[in-house]
């Protein structure tokens, strides 16, 4: 038997995006590094949720087809069709790891230029449209006052509850 206080039904009854904790089930932090890439184990996590029909709503938009996703596939120099299906097709993260080892067309001097690209995303200045965007993400998860989210990495930290 679970309760439930007079608040909490109040705060569920006016928020339109409330879910509950259990809902929402996070991948690995965008800065965890897998075979020196960073990225990658977040990415490995959501195509494992995808596969088992647990990956939450909100990730789908961008899974595999544009934002961090297809940035680091095309840093990496792979086809994210057949990534997945690795992925899928693998128990384990080193399996993945290897088969990346073997596969990712980047030099180390090309996974520290992406984590720097991903790192700063967001963070320029002159880059008003884009500030903008990260100050909305930032309102619309109640994080608007938070001043030390200075980055998409940083928000994302925040809104999955690691900052």
């Amino acid at each position: 038997m679970f309760f439930v206080s007079r608040g909490l039904l109040t705060f569920t009854r006016n928020c339109r995006d409330y879910r509950l904790v259990s809902d929402v089930i996070y991948p690995r932090s965008p800065r965890e590094q897998m075979a020196g890439w960073c990225w990658l184990p977040r990415f490995v996590d959501k195509i494992r949720l995808n596969a088992t029909g647990k990956l939450h709503p909100d990730y789908q938009p961008n899974f595999c087809r544009k934002g961090f996703d297809l940035a680091w596939l095309e840093a990496a120099g792979l086809e994210g069709g057949a990534f997945v299906q690795v992925v899928e097709a693998t128990v384990t993260d080193g399996e993945v790891c290897d088969w990346v080892d073997k596969n990712a067309k980047a030099s180390k001097a090309d996974k520290e230029a992406f984590r720097e690209k991903m790192e700063y995303y967001g963070r320029d200045e002159s880059n008003a449209e884009l500030r903008a965007l990260l100050q909305k993400r930032k309102e619309d998860a109640g994080l608007g006052g938070r001043d030390d989210i200075q980055c998409f990495v940083d928000y994302i930290e925040a809104d999955e509850g690691r900052s």
